[in-house]
């Protein structure tokens, strides 16, 4: 309980500080946080457009936009690739925000143009914003948080029998914490859970999707790439350092999520 209280707090004074929405979370003990979405958007204004309205920020590291909220960055490009499918259909069914006040907010949304999906079952503390190529949002209610909006979760989606391996996996690679929500298994690691949804047949690979990859920042690149190559998980590429200044590499889970990890350059001030 301690150590859970001591993260809490230190999540929290991270978000209040002068960058917050700069900010990820602390580094669990494994040294790993979450990092961001990389999406191969079909219309990148559209998208940075979308996520400054929900109240995001934007930072221009090698002249390619970052968009940046609380606990989460979010890439809006991937060089020339071209992306198809939203996240429906593939194991990252959808990713969550929370807010403070979901009938706010979304009314705040809704008067720039931002078209809400309604919460499930007639749900006030719930709504849906998917973006303009298929990338969908839940976005949940903390009436206590003291920031409008923040990175909440991934939602992934597999059959029943691998979810517990998936949770099992996510916790042992990550240093991810398990635990249940609303009867279902989940891994907590810092700014984000990574909650499991079944699903009746196995759900296709995230890579060449819109959302085509989800990243972990980690604190020391080279000692996180060796204990993992220890247990048994294969890099997609070999570990390299791109212009900005970030190492990076690539894992994808067993189920089809494909990974980056990255220790990351500092980024400069927020352009907007």
């Amino acid at each position: 309980m301690k150590t859970n209280l001591f993260v809490a707090l230190a999540f929290a004074s991270a978000l209040a500080a002068g960058s917050a929405a700069a900010q990820p979370a602390p580094f669990n003990e494994a040294g790993v946080t979450m990092g961001h979405w990389h999406l191969i958007s079909k219309d990148v204004e559209a998208n940075k457009n979308l996520f400054l309205a929900m109240g995001a920020k934007l930072y221009m590291p090698g002249g390619n936009p970052l968009i940046s909220f609380p606990g989460l960055y979010i890439n809006l490009n991937l060089g020339m690739e071209k992306g198809e499918g939203g996240t429906q259909g593939s194991v990252v069914n959808h990713v969550g925000f929370i807010v403070d006040d979901v009938q706010k907010r979304t009314a705040e949304w809704k008067a720039k143009g931002i078209k809400v999906l309604p919460g499930n079952n007639g749900r006030l503390d719930q709504a849906y914003v998917e973006t303009p190529d298929g990338v969908r949002m839940e976005i949940l209610e903390d009436k206590t948080q003291t920031v409008p909006i923040r990175n909440e979760h991934v939602h992934l989606s597999l059959t029943e029998a691998e979810i517990p391996k998936a949770q099992a996996w996510y916790a042992k690679t990550f240093g991810g914490k398990p635990g249940m929500r609303n009867g279902a298994p989940v891994v907590d690691i810092p700014g984000v859970q990574i909650r499991f949804a079944k699903a009746d047949r196995a759900q296709v690979p995230t890579r060449g999707r819109i959302l085509d990859h989800i990243g972990f920042d980690v604190k020391d690149h080279a000692a996180f790439v060796r204990r993992i190559e220890a247990e048994g998980v294969k890099l997609d590429e070999p570990p390299r350092k791109v212009p900005n200044g970030s190492t990076i590499t690539y894992i994808t889970d067993p189920w089809g999520t494909r990974i980056e990890i990255i220790e990351r350059a500092p980024l400069g001030p927020a352009v907007q």
